[in-house]
């Protein structure tokens, strides 16, 4: 299913009132289920990790919800999700990262403006231009409208040009401009066995993998094995018992003395 977000974007396969299935499986002593609280910036496109995660762990919901990126890591930091698709660079005092991928960045303009009779634009023959700062202006989306007004042109990455599609704008791939990648963040104490599983299946790996904590073999607790030594006195343990010399060793037969009668 697809869900709609403010200025015509969607995010794929995300459910849309981001609410959490119901657990059929209740957590011991009447706890709370585990949910697994996943956030993502503009632009990154989860449907496909959901996706897998349901079909593996269906007993432990997933719940995914887009934050700005000024906003990307307060949600990690103020626990209000366990993991996030964010956009690099960040603070990683207290975080773990794993970069996923590099975004192509994008300049846009306004409809009819010239780069629109071309498929790509070198940053250099751009200088003339006005840019516009899109964290001044509140963000991509705020600043797309500004652009669609004739005010100037922004680069963004084409993930959240694309996701915001903003009427009366046109946007081109841009060449020798610094691109954007995107990291899964989390805070390193918080690693355990749910958010490894994650991991695991945002890096591809299969469900069979020897390195995903749900493929493990259930450690089964050996039973002591039963004494059957039985309850009497123990015995004494055996000694090796010394003999005296055989005295007619290596005498002859009728060799031995007779003794007086």
């Amino acid at each position: 299913m697809l869900q709609g977000y403010p200025g015509g974007g969607y995010c794929e396969d995300v459910p849309a009132d981001n609410a959490p299935t119901p657990d059929a499986h209740a957590a011991p002593d009447g706890a709370a289920p585990r949910v697994l609280r996943i956030a993502y910036v503009a632009g990154v496109t989860p449907g496909k990790w959901i996706r897998r995660w349901e079909e593996r762990m269906p007993h432990i919901p997933l719940e995914a919800f887009m934050v700005d990126d000024d906003g990307q890591l307060g949600a990690l930091r103020e626990s209000q999700a366990d993991m996030a698709f964010v956009r690099l660079p960040i603070d990683r005092d207290g975080l773990s990262a794993i970069p996923l991928y590099e975004e192509q960045p994008v300049v846009v303009a306004p409809k009819g403006h010239e780069i629109s009779v071309f498929e790509e634009v070198a940053l250099a023959d751009l200088s003339q231009e006005s840019f516009l700062d899109v964290a001044a202006l509140g963000g991509p989306e705020a600043a797309l409208q500004v652009v669609a007004a004739g005010a100037g042109l922004v680069v963004l990455p084409m993930s959240v040009a694309r996701h915001f599609n903003v009427k009366d704008t046109v946007a081109r791939r841009l060449s020798g401009a610094d691109g954007t990648e995107i990291a899964l963040a989390w805070p390193t104490e918080a690693t355990d066995e749910v958010l490894e599983e994650f991991i695991g299946i945002v890096r591809g790996r299969t469900a069979q993998s020897s390195r995903q904590p749900s493929a493990q073999p259930e450690k089964v607790k050996k039973e002591p094995k039963p004494d059957r030594r039985g309850t009497g006195a123990k015995k004494a343990p055996k000694v090796a018992q010394r003999y005296a010399p055989n005295p007619d060793k290596g005498r002859g037969r009728g060799s031995r003395k007779k003794g007086k009668r």
